[in-house]
């Protein structure tokens, strides 16, 4: 798994537990044999996507908080493949 997509995985087992969506995005993640964001955003259904246009934005924003340029540049990346 790429470093894009563990970042994914880590924000996303944040809202495994209260969102369903952040649930099965999680599972989709973990259980897939994705190479790239971009490979794991095509198996995306609309409902997911509109999730993580939801989460992404404030996952981006904490991580420049954090001064974590790295982390929120990679974040981005995920986010502007769902466009």
């Amino acid at each position: 798994m790429d470093k894009t997509l563990g970042y994914l995985r880590e924000i996303l087992s944040n809202y495994s537990d209260q969102h369903s969506e952040g649930k099965q995005l999680y599972r989709k993640l973990t259980e897939g044999k994705f190479t790239s964001e971009g490979d794991f955003v095509k198996q995306l259904s609309q409902k997911e996507i509109d999730c993580l246009n939801e989460m992404l934005p404030q996952e981006i924003n904490y991580a420049k908080e954090e001064q974590d340029e790295k982390r929120a540049h990679e974040l981005n990346e995920v986010f502007e493949l769902l466009f």
